[in-house]
Parts: C-alpha cells; structure tokens; sequence
C-alpha cells in the first residue's frame, strides 16, 4: 500500500491586494486568505492515481504550516479528496523563509513515512517554486518540477516536466517528491457533500514542540533570507486609442503608429 502527502498552504485571496507589512518585513495576511491554487492539482493528481488504481493508495494526506486560520485551506484540501490532514501551527514558526519552512515540513513528512510527495509548483504569494526541492534534499530523495505528465510503473515514475527549451521526460524511483504544474490536470470541484464532511475528516494540530522541530531552525531567528525593502512597481503608461468612423482611416492610422515605432 502507498501512502501520499500532499503539501498545501495558505495564500491570500486573488483578489486581495498584497503588500508588505514593513513593520515585520512580511506579507500582510489579515484579508481573505484560501488553499493555493496551485496545491489543487497536486491534490487532484493523488487522487487521479489513487483512482487509475496505477498505486496501489492506501490514503492521502495534506499537510500545511501556517497560522490558525490555515484550518481553513485543510477544510478545502479534505474536501478536494484528501483522507486527512496535518496542521503545524505555532507562533515560533512566524517569519520562516524558504529553507526553513521546508525544514519544518520535512519534519512532518518524516513523521507519515510516504511512499510520494506531491505539491504544486509555487504558491500563489511567494512563487518560490522551491519547497518540494527542499524538503526532498532533506531526504536525499529525487525532485521535479513542472511536471505535467505522471505515469507509474511498478516503483518508478516517469515524468514529463515543463523547461524552458521545451518538455523533459525523466524517471525517478519512489520514494520522490514531485512539484506538478498546473497544466497536469484540471481539479474537480468538491460536492456539497464532501464540503459539509470536510470538518469531520481527521485534523491533528501540532506545535513545533509536538513535532520535535529544533525552534532554532525556524521562525525569523531560523531564516537566512531577510526583507529589506519593497516598493510599488513603476505606474504604466496609458495606451494609445485609435478610434474613427472611417476604417481606412483607422488602419491607416494603426499602420502610422506600428511603422513609427519600426513594428511593421
């Protein structure tokens, strides 16, 4: 039997507009805050290999770091498909960089033992696109990301992931973490039912003091990464509107103002 964990988090709202709070040097999180979208297709992925019968899986279990409201993005997570949940939260673990947090999840992944990570392939806030990199480096397991394609054979995987040159075909033996991009899949949305079951699906809430996380390596004091400033990125021009009754005049115009520009 296969076990899966899927790691997810928290992100504002699309349509929040984010800014730094400069009194801590951090993302300003006090408006409306969901599950990553891009944490949907790892968990869809789960459950698509769950459901192909392509691993033989046992469960799959979404596991997040983040403050109390982070219950929130586990509620969806569980009603997406997932069996349970796990939510690190403690207020040690505030200001935790990249290398950080991947610490403290890789400590909770060691805690489930997986045959498979999944996650998605950045978060929606921070687009570092590195968890998955270093919680695997944690293990010695291999990592991709940008995968957009996942057969299984037996223990091994193959992968097609996105590059900059075009798509790589790689294969990996499990045990792997695997950052999908959001072109593997297209998520299904959860029932009314699942959504109403979410809250009774099993959470288990830790401290860092639970999970035998070293507070050292955590948190602002743990982090190597340090905000320093942020600024408003510069206002763009208004567009040039070419309007006329005439349309020969309009393209004539249009044809104007390519050819000064030397686009034509």
């Amino acid at each position: 039997m296969t076990k899966i964990v899927v790691l997810v988090k928290e992100v504002p709202d699309a349509a929040v507009q984010k800014h730094i709070d400069s009194s801590v040097g951090r993302l300003d999180r006090s408006g409306e805050k969901t599950l990553n979208p891009f944490d949907t297709h790892a968990i869809e992925a789960a459950l698509q290999l769950r459901e192909s019968g392509a691993l033989d899986v046992e469960e799959v279990v979404a596991i997040t770091v983040g403050p109390s409201s982070a219950q929130k993005a586990l509620h969806k997570a569980v009603s997406l498909g997932a069996d349970r949940s796990i939510h690190l939260t403690d207020d040690a673990l505030a200001g935790s960089d990249v290398v950080a947090t991947g610490y403290a999840l890789a400590e909770l992944v060691k805690r489930e033992n997986p045959d498979l990570v999944l996650a998605g392939q950045q978060s929606d806030d921070g687009q570092s696109y590195a968890v998955g990199a270093v919680v695997a480096e944690h293990f010695g397991w291999p990592a991709l990301t940008q995968v957009i394609k996942l057969d299984v054979d037996g223990q091994t995987l193959t992968c097609e992931r996105q590059a900059e040159y075009g798509y790589d075909t790689v294969k990996v033996e499990l045990p792997a973490v695997i950052s999908v991009g959001d072109a593997i899949n297209e998520p299904r949305y959860p029932s009314l039912k699942a959504i109403m079951g979410a809250k009774k699906k099993p959470l288990e809430t830790l401290s860092v003091g639970d999970a035998g996380i070293d507070a050292s390596k955590v948190g602002a004091d743990g982090s190597q990464a340090v905000w320093q400033s942020s600024k408003q990125p510069p206002a763009k021009a208004a567009g040039t509107l070419i309007e006329d009754e005439d349309t020969a005049q309009t393209v004539e115009k249009i044809v104007a103002w390519l050819d000064e520009r030397k686009l034509v």
